[in-house]
C-alpha cells in the first residue's frame, strides 16, 4: 500500500487547520503557502475533506475553512479513506474485489492479516496524536 500525495497532504491540511484556526476560518491561500501546496491541488483535497464532513466553509473576505470537530475526534484512518479510498493492500480484500481463488489461496490470510494491521494502526491514531 502506498499513500498518495492526496492522503499525505490531507493530513497536513487538517493539522494546519487545527493549529491555525482558533475558531476562525483559515483561507485556502494561507494553507497553500504554509504547506507549499498549489491552490489548484489544495482545492481538490479540500473538496474531498469537505464532502466527508470534516470541514466547515465560509465565503467572503473572512471566509475559508475550519474543522467541524476537535482534533481528538478525527481518526487518521477515516481521513485517509476519505482521500485515498480503500486502504487494503490488495484488490481482493476491497469491497469491489472478488477472487474465485480466495478459498484455496495460500496467501490470502497473509494479505488479510496485513490489512488488519494497517487498519488497526491508522484507526488507533487521531489528528491530536499527530499534532503532539
Amino acid at each position: 500500500m502506498k499513500i498518495s500525495t492526496k492522503g499525505r497532504y490531507a493530513l497536513r491540511v487538517m493539522i494546519d487547520l487545527a493549529l491555525h484556526s482558533d475558531g476562525a476560518f483559515v483561507s485556502l491561500k494561507d494553507i497553500a503557502i504554509r504547506q507549499e501546496i498549489s491552490n489548484k491541488y489544495l482545492e481538490q483535497i479540500i473538496s474531498l475533506l469537505n464532502k466527508a464532513g470534516y470541514l466547515e466553509s465560509a465565503r467572503g473576505n473572512t471566509g475559508g475553512y475550519k474543522l467541524t470537530k476537535k482534533p481528538s475526534e478525527y481518526v487518521i484512518g477515516d481521513i485517509l479513506r476519505a482521500t485515498e479510498g480503500d486502504l487494503s493492500p490488495i484488490f481482493c480484500l476491497t469491497d469491489d474485489g472478488g477472487c474465485s481463488r480466495k478459498e484455496n489461496c495460500k496467501t490470502f490470510s497473509f494479505w488479510q492479516g496485513l490489512d488488519n494491521v494497517i487498519a488497526e494502526y491508522v484507526d488507533s491514531k487521531t489528528l491530536e496524536d499527530l499534532i503532539k
